[in-house]
């Protein structure tokens, strides 16, 4: 009786193709649209957090705090100049935990190759940098710990400068000008693509910190300090001795604020986490409200196919049908409906999310956990829907419904 009850399913569709087509599109749109919203938020999602992960595993950035002149107006958060190179050795010879300590310095800077140029940004850093933010020397080599001490004029440059700089040359054992200063290029990074804040990663040029800091910038000071932690276990530990040794360094008193920062990107990351998973679930809820339409179209034309098959149901009981028979009969029916318009709304969903990705360049993630949730809610719709109209279709009286014109 179930496999005869789902053949005369089908054939109810297929004689009514329009109308069925109608009542599977509130479903078709449901599902679909829910696949498509969950895949463009995962996407997102994704997107952070290798954008995050791309700057380093089990991160620690110290950066300089706010400067508040005596009667002045506070400046913005970096705008002291209380990390020095001290602090960096520091860091990295008594706190324990740590596997790397990259400090460094930024700035503009105009760079320079035969008639062309290039602005981008320059970084003074040490050799630990490559390690704590996951970079890699596509050709040639990066600076040594003698680069630094001996002031070398040498650079190693991401792909976006050598693009523009060099063309299709290679640009190892080339010399540009940094400002007026002549560097020989000495290595090439790997490239690393766009942030998620959109900021292209391979738009940098690094010398060795010292170099940077008395031929380009003229300072003694950092504008951060990189610390890679072995492990996330105790990340919050050693955020936490990092910040008494620079207070202690820094003589600061117990009433007195902190005049650096220390950020945690793996909390950060975790708070990302959160955030773009709300974002999804959301965009997931308001793409179900649809599927909940649907589940209400299927109820109205499970009506209607009630009253039209009234006689119908007369002759099945008059011939020996049972209740059970009736209602299961209705209740398949609308089972199917939501079934067909489940797998329609599946390939619709991915399909979604393949042009988006294509037309608009999103990162979108198809889920098979969005998939299977869509395709089942859209199942318990049509048995939820289809219920009330079979339970009535079952009640109908035998003598009434042969009656009915």
């Amino acid at each position: 009786m179930f496999w005869e009850s789902i053949l005369i399913a089908f054939e109810g569709l297929k004689a009514n193709k329009l109308r069925s087509i109608l009542t599977m599109l509130g479903i078709i749109i449901g599902v679909g649209a829910v696949i498509g919203m969950v895949s463009i938020g995962l996407g997102v999602q994704q997107k952070v957090q290798n954008s995050i992960a791309g700057l380093g595993s089990n991160l620690l950035i110290v950066a300089p705090g706010a400067n508040t002149p005596p009667g002045g107006v506070r400046l913005a958060a970096g705008s002291n100049i209380t990390l020095t190179k001290q602090d960096a050795k520091a860091i990295a010879q008594q706190v324990g935990g740590i596997n790397y300590v990259a400090p460094a310095v930024s700035q503009q800077f105009q760079i320079i190759y035969g008639n062309q140029n290039w602005k981008t940004n320059v970084q003074g850093t040490t050799s630990d940098f490559l390690e704590i933010r996951n970079f890699k020397i596509a050709s040639g080599s990066f600076f040594t710990n003698s680069d630094d001490d001996t002031r070398g004029r040498v650079a190693v440059i991401g792909q976006t400068v050598a693009t523009n700089l060099f063309g299709n040359i290679s640009p190892v054992g080339q010399t540009i000008r940094i400002g007026q200063a002549p560097f020989r290029v000495i290595g090439l990074l790997e490239s690393k693509g766009q942030s998620s804040m959109g900021s292209d990663q391979d738009d940098l040029v690094l010398v060795p910190l010292a170099t940077a800091q008395e031929r380009l910038m003229g300072i003694t000071y950092l504008h951060n300090i990189s610390i890679q932690v072995q492990s996330e276990k105790v990340i919050d530990k050693v955020q936490e001795n990092i910040t008494t040794l620079l207070r202690t360094r820094h003589h600061l008193g117990v009433n007195v604020a902190d005049d650096f920062t220390v950020r945690n990107l793996t909390a950060l990351m975790t708070t990302m986490k959160e955030t773009t998973g709300t974002i999804t679930l959301f965009l997931g809820s308001v793409a179900a409200i649809s599927l909940l339409v649907g589940g209400i179209g299927i109820m109205n034309i499970m009506l209607v196919t009630v009253t039209e098959r009234t006689r119908e149901i007369g002759i099945r009981k008059a011939l020996g049908a049972t209740y059970r028979n009736i209602l299961l009969q209705f209740i398949v029916e609308a089972i199917v409906i939501g079934v067909t318009g489940g797998l329609l709304g599946i390939f619709l969903g991915v399909i979604l999310a393949r042009v988006v990705s294509a037309m608009a360049g999103w990162n979108t993630v198809v889920s098979l956990t969005a998939i299977f949730t869509a395709f089942s809610v859209s199942v318990l719709i049509g048995l939820f829907f289809g219920i009330y109209p079979a339970r009535k279709a079952a009640l109908l009286d035998p003598i009434d419904a042969l009656r009915y014109e």
